[in-house]
């Protein structure tokens, strides 16, 4: 048919006047340009019609996952291979006396196709990650991007030996029987992407990382949320808006902090401590007694500890007038009972959690009394809010119990001194 078609279009010039040689040429430009116009129709039809019905039946379907197709023009570069192989298989008729320039027209002509059928894919992954995204990986947390990139790699490295062997006019397996004698130089090429890959599989494979954790790495300056996993780098937008890259295998290698654990478990830690002043520390008097059961608080536990204690006392008879014989409250201990019982009654703690308030070895500033609790509430600058309202109060109500908070003397304290 090759010969047919030439020999008919080389006939009709000749008929018509045109030398024979030029004839020659002649046909084969006007069978090429025939072949280019047909397939530049070909491209039409599937890029004006057919792609047009193709969305028309997306935008009208349920799901998801086909609009993701089409936004990532998996369709468009689809409807790129049938001009191609239009192309590939017609162009013999425009030249059956050059078999030589056929194959290499044809070579090329495939090495394009192997560059569509690479788009293609290219493409279609995108899609996958981003509908797994969209669905399984939004629900849990988790990213398929760094497999993605792996088979990529493959795909690219397939795409390759392809394109050799085609230029080459050697067989796929010729190629890959020689990748065993540059393996070394591959595992020093990819030793990121491997190390990246091993790293990958582990942090998904033991729910190390996912998306949106919050994660602390003093080591790469990061303390944000994760925001992406890929093959070799997972990125962290810090808390002051700046992102941090960090390689995937480092994270596996090197200690960092997950705080998701936090946020899941309902409370947020709060510890901190008041540095009480020791010379303020006494035993309580009767007014100071009478003062503070006041305290809806405190009234309860200030009734039942004084007749507990007076019933103690009124065994040691005169005895107990010595105070250093008996037992006497002080007002440390009111006022660490005051915190726990402000807090079992503060609504943003967290009950069900561990709520501890205990006084720290004394040091050369004071007696640390430390809270130990933790607020309903995560989010970071909620939670700030909850323990500084806390602490504002309790800082109001130390000198209700006769206690004084230490504070290091500064300048306007020795001018105070020397002024006296």
């Amino acid at each position: 048919m090759n010969i047919n078609l030439y020999n008919a279009v080389f006939d009709l010039l000749v008929k018509w006047g045109v030398g024979a040689d030029v004839s020659k040429i002649l046909a084969s430009v006007l069978i090429i340009v025939v072949i280019l116009l047909i397939s530049i129709l070909i491209n039409f039809i599937l890029e004006k019609i057919i792609l047009v019905i193709i969305k028309k039946i997306v935008k009208r379907s349920k799901t998801s996952w086909d609009d993701v197709l089409y936004e990532k023009k998996v369709f468009n570069k689809l409807s790129q291979l049938a001009p191609i192989f239009f192309i590939y298989y017609t162009i013999g008729l425009a030249l059956p006396a050059n078999i030589g320039l056929v194959v290499l027209i044809q070579k090329l002509v495939m090495i394009y196709m192997v560059v569509v059928f690479l788009q293609i894919l290219n493409s279609f992954f995108n899609a996958v990650n981003q509908i797994y995204d969209q669905t399984t990986g939004r629900e849990k947390g988790t990213s398929i991007k760094s497999y993605v990139q792996v088979v990529k790699i493959i795909v690219y490295i397939v795409a390759a030996i392809s394109i050799l062997s085609i230029l080459l006019n050697k067989e796929i397996g010729y190629f890959v029987a020689g990748l065993g004698a540059i393996s070394a130089v591959l595992l020093l090429v990819f030793k990121d992407s491997i190390l990246g890959l091993v790293g990958g599989i582990q942090l998904t494979s033991n729910d190390m990382v996912r998306i949106g954790d919050w994660i602390s790495m003093p080591s790469h300056n990061a303390d944000g949320n994760v925001i992406e996993v890929s093959l070799n780098t997972v990125k962290v937008q810090n808390w002051d808006k700046t992102i941090s890259t960090i390689p995937t295998y480092a994270l596996v290698s090197e200690s960092f902090s997950n705080w998701r654990g936090m946020e899941e478990s309902g409370g947020r830690r709060i510890k901190r401590s008041l540095i009480l002043d020791m010379k303020s520390v006494k035993f309580c008097s009767p007014e100071l007694i009478d003062k503070l059961s006041h305290y809806k608080v405190l009234n309860d536990y200030l009734t039942a500890v004084t007749k507990e204690i007076d019933e103690h006392n009124s065994k040691l008879n005169n005895k107990s007038n010595v105070v250093f014989n008996g037992r006497r409250l002080t007002n440390i201990g009111v006022f660490r009972k005051y915190i726990e019982e402000y807090l079992k009654h503060n609504e943003n703690i967290n009950q069900d959690m561990t709520l501890i308030v205990r006084q720290l070895d004394p040091t050369t500033e004071g007696i640390p009394m430390e809270i130990y609790a933790f607020s309903k509430i995560q989010a970071w600058a909620l939670f700030e809010g909850i323990q500084s309202d806390i602490f504002d109060h309790l800082l109001a109500v130390v000198p209700d119990f006769e206690l004084s908070v230490f504070q290091i003397p500064t300048g306007a304290d020795f001018r105070v001194l020397v002024n006296k």
